[in-house]
């Protein structure tokens, strides 16, 4: 019998519960920016265009920057990195709130000042999903997740709704004030973290090669582009909700600002409870059974908002909404968390935040524009069809988890001598490996070879090749090829896990034995010719 574990076990931990708490009030700050700055252009003329445009430039600098962001948090000490971005938003949140209380924040320099606090989190959110490995054991890992998303929600319920008390009673400018406190609280909860020294890495990686050594990472997983492609599918018309609900509030329901949030808060309650049942759902369903529920019961709530112009069934609709988007994110997020190994970890959540991001922020413009030629309800019945759609495509396009791998370091590859000494930016390198195989397991490893070949490539190699001799066809040579010698090095030093090493014994062991290893450096060639 499958034990079901309390979600609210991670919290056990002091370092995780200290910094959820302080990453609560940050998102709940946040979330009271964004509907006091969406409530500050509802008012404007061509509101819809403001509104959504508050939503873009909130998400839009996660999409530009998010990648950029992982590769810094895999290079850099993570717990410095969230400090200083931190201290940044709280600088950034000050000036909003003064400027806003003078009235000097008009809706273009809004937009500025909410695309400064996007870039914020952009920064923040890689770190943060990257750090929370080392603060939780692996097989709490989704319990965390889950934790992370009553976190989000909840913040999403409180957030939105003070928020609306506040615009309402006081004005927008005292939400940005706590918003910027916000920021303030979780600095010094990081200041007050005392994170563990970590060994720096015998080769660090440029930028430049650690965004293309994450890009190639996600482009040769299967694994990780299939769960990518499943968030596209939901969040794209997903956003719906999120681009365009203070107009439902306003035009639909005529309901106020304090109306907004609570039907912001109803989507939060629906996602917290969601992740409440999330360690149940997760022993009594299979992920793409999820992924169906979610997108059906996402689509259903999409229908009764469009057709249904009631504040007590929209609000209904809402809660059903919230759950089937915590439940679908949830499992996605933590999936990922124990896929992705530590050196790539915040990159690989850097390009999910770009994928994420990216379908909020166009889906934010694209159903804007729909209501601006046509009407909400469209909008909301369009947005429904393509969430059925998407959630249809999971019978011939489902996603395979592989929770019980594991992607701990293996350090198991030999220490290349060599009689030279190439310069640690010398490439490209290649590497070949020569294998003895009997003609009986000839089939079998040329099977294993081929997944061999994802192996070398997530951790390096741009260019790969298997090839047979032709006048001895039990030789075998496996070709590889890495941009530069201190690429090679991180193979050697880190960057192979203990998958990586069974899916390679795995082919050396269709072999007579070991293979034979060299390593080829450029030769310097001089053109003489005319």
């Amino acid at each position: 019998m499958t034990t079901t574990a309390s979600p609210w076990t991670p919290l056990r931990h002091p370092v995780f519960r200290n910094l959820s708490i302080a990453v609560l009030a940050s998102n709940v700050g946040t979330w009271m920016q964004t509907v006091g700055a969406q409530w500050l252009v509802v008012k404007e003329p061509d509101a819809a265009t403001w509104v959504s445009a508050v939503q873009a430039a909130t998400t839009l600098p996660v999409l530009l920057l998010a990648l950029p962001s992982g590769a810094l948090a895999d290079r850099f000490d993570r717990r410095r990195l969230l400090l200083a971005v931190q201290v940044a938003l709280f600088a950034v949140g000050c000036c909003l709130s003064a400027l806003t209380a003078v009235g000097r924040m008009p809706p273009p320099l809004l937009l500025v000042f909410t695309f400064l606090f996007g870039v914020g989190q952009a920064l923040t959110l890689p770190s943060w999903q990257a750090v929370i490995p080392e603060v939780v054991p692996r097989d709490e890992l989704p319990s965390a997740s889950a934790l992370g998303a009553v976190n989000t929600n909840l913040a999403r319920s409180a957030g939105p709704a003070v928020a609306g008390l506040l615009v309402a009673q006081i004005g927008s400018a005292a939400v940005f004030a706590l918003n910027a406190l916000s920021f303030g609280v979780f600095a010094l909860v990081l200041v007050a973290w005392r994170r563990k020294p970590q060994i720096p890495a015998s080769h660090p990686e440029h930028l430049g090669s650690a965004l293309r050594a994450g890009g190639r990472y996600v482009r040769y997983s299967p694994v990780v582009r299939r769960l990518l492609g499943r968030v596209v599918l939901f969040v794209l018309p997903g956003s719906v909700i999120w681009g365009l609900l203070p107009l439902v509030a306003h035009q639909e329901l005529r309901m106020g600002a304090s109306g907004y949030g609570i039907l912001l808060a109803a989507l939060g309650v629906g996602a917290i409870a969601g992740a409440l049942l999330m360690p149940r759902i997760r022993n009594l369903i299979t992920p793409n059974q999820l992924i169906a529920a979610a997108g059906a019961g996402y689509g259903l709530a999409l229908v009764v908002i469009a057709l249904v112009p009631d504040r007590y069934a929209v609000t209904a609709a809402l809660v059903a909404a919230g759950l089937a988007w915590m439940t679908l994110v949830s499992r996605m997020n933590a999936a990922l968390q124990l896929f992705l190994p530590n050196w790539v970890r915040a990159r690989g959540f850097g390009i999910y935040q770009v994928v994420f991001a990216g379908g909020q922020a166009f889906g934010a413009l694209l159903w804007g524009q729909v209501v601006e030629h046509s009407s909400l309800k469209v909008a909301y019945l369009a947005a429904a069809a393509l969430m059925l759609l998407g959630t249809v495509t999971v019978r011939w396009w489902p996603i395979h988890e592989q929770d019980g791998t594991d992607r701990s370091p293996a350090i198991f590859w030999a220490e290349p001598h060599l009689m030279l000494e190439p310069h640690l930016d010398e490439g490209p390198v290649l590497v070949t490996s020569v294998y003895r195989v009997d003609e009986a397991n000839v089939d079998a490893f040329r099977q294993a070879m081929a997944a061999l070949r994802g192996s070398r490539q997530r951790t390096g190699a741009t260019r790969w090749g298997l090839f047979r001799d032709g006048a001895d066809p039990s030789r075998f040579v496996e070709v590889y090829q890495v941009p530069t010698w201190a690429e090679h090095l991180r193979q050697h030093e880190g960057r192979l896990t203990v998958r990586d090493e069974e899916i390679e014994e795995k082919a050396v062991a269709l072999a007579r034995g070991p293979a034979e290893v060299t390593h080829l450096l450029p030769a310097e060639l001089n053109d003489k010719s005319d």
